[in-house]
């Protein structure tokens, strides 16, 4: 059996993305939990392989016996994974989630998405979605535990998940109060009901705007910081369909993996067709917008390439296309990752 460190991400959807990866590969993993000295960037900037970047205290824990393979994300961790592979003597493996920085030929393994812009290559995994722990298991679970308040609610309940700002669009009060008329008219029109979660990333402006504009049958959350109740997993499990922003492809993730029909909620600009909708203003929008157009593309990510490749492959649809039915791809994504990463172990 293979020993696996985890370099855990500092970052928590990243970490959420490596963790899901180490435990869908069933062996057992060791996490690394660094500390980082916040003003040295040159090792990560410029590619490097060194522990200069993280305290002594987090070099002192990487010791030999070295791993058979390195399961990490974030730029600052990359250095450190370079480095453990070269003490190996090159025998361990590593393995990166989502944006690489440095040349690919540095790792063995990035299992990425498209949003990130990554060539194709012979070690990269391009997913359509990101990595997540949504699993039947934990869904039927949180069906059982959630009964109680979903269980009452008129057929077809519809979720209705709440993201936030994202690159060069924005979910303001404007895309928020969108957001509740059209999920209250669909719900209305099936005479169902709504489940409606914000999450960390929604302003109160939005929440608030969300919220009045519900109507009919529903259940409301407001993301609460800390809540041991959070009733996320509760809404994914009782959904009969659901409406994500598509400022978040990590929840697109969780929800497509329901099997449910999942539409995409867009904020304003998020396709080349116009949509007639007023866009909420955000100066950091409109300045992540000239990024992505003239600066170097690293710098920056295109999540509507992920919309499109969603989109393409039956996935999910837009919110005011006419509503589909659930396309489960043969292989998901985490099992395209896993096949890579046991692929990659057998070369060693």
């Amino acid at each position: 059996m293979p020993v696996i460190w985890l370099i855990d991400a500092y970052r928590a959807g990243e970490r959420g993305q490596v963790r899901a990866l180490a435990d869908a590969l069933g062996w057992p993993c060791e996490t690394k939990t660094l500390r980082y000295r916040k003003h040295v960037v040159l090792p990560h900037v410029l590619g490097r392989t060194t522990l200069r970047g993280i305290d002594a205290g987090s070099a002192a824990s990487l010791q030999a016996p070295w791993p058979d393979l390195v399961i990490s994300s974030g730029v600052r961790n990359e250095p450190v994974c370079r480095w453990i592979r070269e003490q190996s003597g090159g025998r361990a493996r590593y393995v990166h989630v989502g944006r690489p920085w440095a040349s690919l030929e540095s790792f063995d393994l990035v299992i990425t998405t498209p949003q990130y812009r990554v060539p194709e290559e012979s070690n990269v995994v391009n997913n359509t979605l990101t990595l997540h722990s949504v699993t039947p298991e934990r869904l039927a679970q949180a069906r059982r535990e959630w009964a109680p308040i979903f269980e009452a609610l008129p057929r077809p309940r519809i979720a209705v998940i709440a993201g936030g700002d994202s690159g060069p669009f924005t979910f303001g009060a404007g895309a928020a109060a969108r957001l509740g008329r059209e999920a209250s008219q669909l719900a209305m029109v099936q005479e169902g009901s709504l489940m409606v979660s914000t999450s960390s990333r929604t302003r109160p402006a939005a929440v608030a705007a969300l919220k009045d504009h519900i109507r009919g049958p529903h259940y409301f959350y407001p993301w609460t910081s800390g809540d041991l109740a959070n009733p996320y997993m509760g809404i994914l499990g009782w959904a009969d369909r659901l409406i994500v922003t598509a400022d978040s492809i990590a929840m697109l993730s969780e929800a497509c993996a329901t099997g449910k029909p999942v539409r995409m909620f867009d904020l304003g600009g998020m396709r080349a067709e116009p949509d007639g909708n007023r866009r909420d203003f955000r100066l950091g929008g409109v300045l992540y917008g000239f990024m992505m157009r003239w600066l170097w593309k690293p710098l920056s990510r295109d999540i509507t390439r992920v919309h499109a490749r969603l989109r393409g492959s039956g996935g999910a649809t837009w919110s005011d296309e006419l509503l589909g039915t659930a396309r489960r791809p043969a292989q998901t994504d985490m099992q395209h990752a896993v096949d890579a990463v046991r692929h990659l172990l057998d070369q060693v």
